[in-house]
């Protein structure tokens, strides 16, 4: 990130600027239900209205399919954003055309307009060059702050960059880059990275990295038992995918290469069913799971096993959870790597949850404060950790 210019190279004052940020947020009855978004976004707007700059906020929410659609209205958000920032935010009826850009012309120094949601028009997923036009035309210079959409080459996230003279990153994004670069360059060791979530096949690039960087990859989830079905093991009726054990089995192989460990679960919890406890369900070895039972969570010796690890490390990735957190019954293992994270953030050392359902159960747990980085983007952090080139981030102006 020092390659690419930061809001604070920016001369803003008086000047327009337009800034992407992730508004990508859960409504309910026309309510923002979970406003860390808008809060993470908080910094870099605050900064901009200090300087005396005229702010244009652009965002995408939820998938309306390229057309208006009113349940995906950004007008809450604004709402919400009024409150947060204690001034009034303008609603733009659209993202372009001359409503939207009458509003943009006419703001003031340290006003603000929220443009309606980008993605009402099919074109902004499609990058189309002249839609990125039109956003580009509102401002003067630009400013991503939206992690959790970089690696998408989106025309408000990479053409419009490309437009403006300067295009620069905002803290939030700063941030982002800086722990997960850090991590990946320049991890103190040792170097432990989590890995969980129901499938191998959405991972399996990022596991192939961080086997090359890692000094121990601790597997939970049910992709666990896609590697435990790969080694001989009865699974049950535990997920597998059975088109993947051949990699789950090259994935094991790789690890011994590199000389990294990685670390598989030696009991689990198993169940009836995942999506409720029936009060049946028990701890037992992998190498004992009845053929009408699944496995749910990792069990308690291998989530004593993984704090014990965690608690050691100086820098800790996390990608996906253990169990099924959302029922309360499964969720120990989560929880347990959660607080073993917490633990090794408080003896120094360098925490990051990278994104998706691990940010989601860090922040249901209530230990988001208790790690040294909690990142708003699931696909942009896997991305990043495999090691790919992020577009939003790649179409930012250079220093030099």
């Amino acid at each position: 990130m020092h390659e690419k210019l930061s809001v604070r190279d920016l001369d803003v004052n008086g000047r327009r600027v337009l800034v992407r940020v992730d508004f990508n947020v859960p409504l309910e009855d026309g309510k923002v239900t979970d406003a860390t978004r808008v809060e993470a976004s908080l910094p870099t707007i605050r900064y901009l209205l200090e300087k005396g700059a005229r702010v244009i906020l652009m965002s995408h929410l939820g998938r309306p399919k390229g057309k208006p659609d009113p349940k995906y209205s950004l007008q809450p958000v604004a709402e919400l954003l009024s409150r947060l920032l204690r001034q009034p935010v303008k609603m733009a009826p659209d993202c372009v055309g001359g409503p939207a850009k009458a509003l943009a012309m006419g703001l003031q120094d340290a006003q603000v307009l929220l443009l309606e949601n980008l993605r009402f028009h099919a074109e902004e997923e499609a990058n189309d060059p002249a839609f990125a036009a039109q956003l580009a035309a509102l401002g003067e210079v630009y400013v991503n702050d939206a992690f959790g959409t970089a690696h998408r080459a989106h025309a408000s996230t990479e053409a419009v960059a490309r437009l403006l003279p300067q295009a620069a990153a905002g803290f939030l994004m700063q941030k982002e880059l800086d722990y997960l670069g850090r991590a990946l360059a320049h991890p103190e060791r040792p170097f432990v990275a989590v890995i969980g979530g129901a499938k191998i096949s959405g991972k399996i690039d990022v596991m192939e990295s961080l086997l090359s960087r890692v000094d121990a990859l601790l597997v939970g989830g049910a992709m666990m038992f896609t590697f435990l079905k790969a080694q001989g093991f009865e699974t049950g009726t535990s997920l597998v995918e059975p088109d993947r054990l051949e990699m789950a089995t090259r994935l094991i192989q790789v690890a011994k290469d590199k000389g990294a460990s990685l670390i598989l679960p030696t009991d689990c919890v198993i169940a009836k069913a995942a999506d409720k406890s029936d009060g049946t369900e028990e701890p037992i070895s992998v190498r004992a799971i009845p053929a009408d039972r699944m496995g749910v969570d990792i069990g308690p010796d291998t989530q004593a096993a993984y704090a014990a690890r965690l608690r050691e490390a100086r820098t800790v990735v996390w990608n996906g959870p253990m169990g099924v957190f959302e029922v309360p019954a499964f969720a120990a293992g989560t929880l347990a790597v959660a607080r073993a994270m917490a633990d090794a953030t408080a003896k120094g050392a360098v925490t990051i949850v990278g994104g998706g359902d691990s940010t989601a159960a860090v922040n249901q747990l209530g230990l988001e404060t208790k790690m040294s980085h909690v990142s708003t983007g699931g696909g942009a952090s896997l991305e990043f950790l495999e090691g790919k080139d992020l577009p939003g981030v790649m179409a930012l102006t250079d220093k030099a």
